[in-house]
């Protein structure tokens, strides 16, 4: 992380397991997509981190839904700025039965909220491409940079 002052070597880097334990309990997520004539658009969402990606839903007719329908690259951010995670990566539309009733299932055990009464409208699974993790109390020689495949 040029300019940081961020040590080179690895040593004292966060694990993936710290980022991912923080993208599980995360409550609210930040969402970023970039609208047709490529201003971002940020918005606050619920949703899942399970089996490698975030999982969420959307009006079919929100502007997130109709910005990665346009353009699938996309940023995910965890609730907490003080042990941040983000994630780099690209929305696809979760369209496998089992992995739908999957997500309605432990969406509604983390939000006490059913979702399978909105099954027409779109589940969006978003994998990593690249992702950061800065812990604020131990920046300096924490902050880290994952890389993913991008099959």
């Amino acid at each position: 992380m040029p300019g940081y002052g961020v040590p080179k070597g690895k040593k004292g880097l966060l694990p993936w397991s710290w980022a991912e334990r923080r993208l599980e309990k995360s409550h609210n997520y930040w969402i970023t997509t970039v609208r047709p004539e490529c201003a971002p658009h940020s918005m606050v969402v619920w949703g899942l981190w399970m089996d490698g990606g975030f999982y969420f839903s959307t009006g079919a007719k929100s502007r997130k839904a109709r910005n990665l329908s346009k353009n699938p690259r996309c940023i995910v951010c965890t609730e907490n700025a003080a042990e941040a995670v983000i994630v780099e990566g690209t929305a696809k539309l979760l369209k496998e039965i089992r992995q739908r009733k999957s997500f309605f299932s432990r969406y509604e055990k983390k939000y006490k909220w059913d979702m399978s009464t909105l099954q027409s409208e779109p589940i969006f699974e978003i994998r990593p491409a690249v992702a950061f993790g800065l812990f604020e109390k131990k920046f300096v020689g924490t902050a880290t940079r994952w890389k993913f495949d991008s099959r």
